[in-house]
């Protein structure tokens, strides 16, 4: 089959990228590399079932060009990282709502499958022990930005269910839930590979807030199994699934966890919200998915446990660090 992946140089497009050829499929990857990086797919160049396009997924043209040639897409592309998220807020909304949009527009006009990624960010302010796919979403003031992130992605949400009853356009929507691996950089506020970067080179691990809150973190070729299996799931059309693993650690001994398995000096500095985020930051203490739904769908259930993530993300990263004096390859942009 033939699937375009939009955002297929970031963490998690390149992974499904990955996957896919490794599947004998032919994959065309759209990234302008904003927050992607050309070395992420460096090495997918090598198959010559593999064809990537720098530029935007606000580009109509291209959009529209890649979508005639493709069976299925994968939208991966958004603004992500909390720290992305506060500082760019007017991108952050834009580029999401009409990323979507458009990916759902020209798609319309072949009745092309979409598999449309969002975010448990959805859930807001939400209290529950676990959260449900058919649970109220919960959103805090239009005044605080983390809340624009997460209605974008709602939206979003709302527009491809729009598509799916209006125009009966095959559409899939996965909230992910704290994806984690290698090739995740920290730039954009991602807890883990922030930790193991400062614990490599012996810094103090800064946990905002105080590191009570908890978190599920789920294992990207887990993820990336779990998306194709729901893109090929004729079932699986018109539903929204959680994805992400139940099993919760707090951030504090998440710190903890890294600096033992790194056999890092350093220490846990604890630092305001306020501080990195501003005065009207909000933070919820839990976010632990119920995964019922997918598992009954295609029968998911995390493979990999956090210290194995860890150690991979941490081998990962060790060898970057090593061969960083070595200079990249040249990396050649196709084009239409």
């Amino acid at each position: 089959m033939k699937f375009l992946v939009t955002g297929g140089a970031g963490f998690i497009g390149s992974h499904v990228c990955e996957y896919l050829l490794e599947h004998q499929h032919t994959v065309f990857a759209l990234d302008d590399l904003s927050t992607g990086s050309a070395q992420n797919i460096q090495d997918l160049k090598k198959s010559n079932q593999f064809h990537f396009f720098y530029d935007s997924i606000l580009n109509e043209s291209i959009l529209s060009n890649l979508i005639d040639q493709c069976d299925i897409i994968l939208h991966l592309a958004a603004v992500v990282g909390v720290q992305k998220v506060i500082s760019s807020p007017v991108e952050t909304i834009e580029r999401n709502v009409k990323g979507t949009e458009f990916v759902l527009k020209y798609a319309n006009i072949k009745k092309k499958k979409v598999l449309i990624t969002s975010t448990s960010e959805v859930y807001g302010k939400g209290n529950h022990d676990r959260f449900s796919e058919t649970d109220d979403l919960t959103i805090g003031p239009t005044f605080i930005g983390r809340w624009g992130y997460a209605c974008s992605k709602a939206i979003d949400e709302f527009l491809g269910f729009a598509y799916y009853k209006e125009y009966k356009l095959p559409v899939i929507i996965v909230r992910f839930f704290n994806v984690i691996g290698p090739r995740q950089v920290g730039h954009y506020g991602m807890v883990v590979p922030r930790f193991i970067d400062q614990a490599l080179v012996d810094q103090p691990l800064t946990v905002f807030g105080n590191g009570l809150q908890t978190r599920c973190f789920l294992y990207v070729k887990d993820a990336v199994e779990a998306v194709y299996k729901l893109a090929l799931s004729e079932a699986s059309v018109g539903n929204v699934f959680n994805l992400g693993n139940p099993h919760a650690i707090s951030i504090s001994d998440l710190a903890k966890k890294i600096i033992s398995l790194t056999n890092s000096k350093s220490d846990i500095r604890f630092i305001p919200y306020h501080q990195c985020y501003g005065s009207d930051f909000e933070d919820m203490m839990k976010r632990v998915p119920n995964i019922e739904k997918i598992n009954h769908h295609i029968g998911f259930l995390p493979k990999t446990n956090l210290e194995d993530m860890l150690k991979e993300m941490i081998r990962f990263k060790t060898s970057a660090r090593e061969s960083s004096k070595i200079t990249p390859p040249h990396f050649q942009i196709q084009s239409l």
